[in-house]
């Protein structure tokens, strides 16, 4: 989507939540990089990853395990400068072609402009579930906690432990929901300057490469999913090795509604539920429901 028709103003935050990953992971334990010819990274005895992008290639990794439900946090720093062009993605998928599919995705900007934080949920191959973001900080500076949590009742992104998105589970109402295919998680740095700024009119500035952007504190607290099988007893019941299941069931209390409602008031720039032009039919089911 284009954000030519959004004004940024910057505002206050009206509350300050850091959430830290709960243990540093080493990323050549959890991770392979698998495509950029060199332009991935583990550095630093393994605490941190960097993916690159100049002309030639962009890079990727994913990681070693596949996942059925849990509750994922990496901190990211962000490409820096002007990054027009450019998208760093961050999401959990599954394969085939009726894929599960959750998304974090920064559009890269101009220097000075913010960046883009674009979100979707894919279930059964199907998308179309768009919620785009504003920041309240500058994501190229520091690096800064993302999570998604996921359970069978719903899936929460949340920033530096701020929810900015909630989907729940609404099959009863006919909205597949992802429960039923394991997921890797996956990163990569590519160009997309034929829609990622500004609906493509602001194109890569190769001057600037190569473009990185820097990972460290990844942390599952999740369902490891291996030879048919998951690390959890049951869907109703999680084992395990982890000392803190709570995820599982977790919902948001009424402090966390109020600050997904600060961010979707505040910083929300898109929202697929408000589109009626792109829907003729009538919106998204899921989008009728409170």
């Amino acid at each position: 989507m284009s954000s030519s028709g959004f004004k940024f103003t910057l505002l206050v935050p009206l509350m300050v939540a850091c959430l830290m990953a709960s243990s540093a992971s080493n990323f050549h334990n959890d991770f392979d990089i698998t495509w950029g010819d060199g332009r991935g990274k583990i550095v630093n005895n393994g605490e941190v990853l960097t993916l690159s992008l100049d002309k030639a290639s962009g890079s990727g990794f994913q990681s070693k395990n596949e996942y059925l439900f849990g509750k994922i946090d990496m901190q990211l720093k962000l490409v820096p400068g002007n990054s027009a062009g450019t998208v760093t993605a961050y999401y959990l998928s599954s394969k085939g072609s009726t894929w599960d599919e959750i998304d974090f995705e920064f559009l890269g900007n101009l220097s000075g402009d913010p960046y883009i934080l674009h979100t979707n949920v894919f279930s059964q191959g199907k998308g179309n579930r768009e919620q785009q973001f504003y920041l309240w900080f500058d994501p190229t500076v520091d690096f800064h906690t993302y999570s998604i949590l996921w359970n069978p009742q719903r899936i929460i992104f949340s920033v530096d432990g701020t929810p900015i998105r909630e989907f729940k589970n609404m099959e009863s109402f006919g909205v597949p929901f992802p429960k039923n295919q394991p997921m890797r998680i996956y990163s990569s740095l590519w160009n997309a300057d034929d829609w990622a700024t500004r609906g493509g009119l602001v194109k890569t500035d190769w001057t600037q490469a190569p473009f990185t952007a820097s990972y460290r504190n990844f942390n599952a607290d999740a369902c490891v999913w291996s030879n048919g099988a998951s690390s959890c007893k049951s869907n109703a019941s999680p084992s395990s090795a982890s000392t803190n299941s709570a995820w599982f069931s977790q919902e948001m209390d009424s402090a966390k509604q109020q600050r997904l409602k600060w961010v979707q008031k505040n910083y929300m720039i898109y929202n697929y539920c408000n589109d009626a032009k792109r829907f003729p039919q009538g919106l998204p089911p899921e989008c009728n429901m409170s």
